[in-house]
């Protein structure tokens, strides 16, 4: 999944992930996945560069402030090595 990825892009890949080929559903799925942690990231980031606690952050994930801050803490936040 690109950064240009429109959403009719998107509605082929969830249509691939729900078909009948194991293996075009399994890649489609992974590609899926790696969309969503991009997306999620780049949200997590626009949230905290907003002042927002790494608590609302969790409560709007369903994780805890740890994990959300073990995944996204420091300065991996925004792009640095930890």
């Amino acid at each position: 999944m690109t950064d240009d990825m429109t959403g009719g892009d998107l509605m082929s890949l969830v249509a691939t992930a729900e078909g009948d080929d194991p293996l075009r559903a399994l890649r489609a799925s992974a590609e899926l996945r790696r969309g969503v942690e991009r997306l999620e990231a780049v949200q997590v980031r626009r949230a905290r560069a907003r002042g927002m606690s790494w608590v609302l952050i969790a409560e709007a994930l369903g994780v805890t402030k740890q994990a959300v801050h073990k995944k996204y803490g420091g300065r991996r936040l925004f792009g640095g090595e930890r």
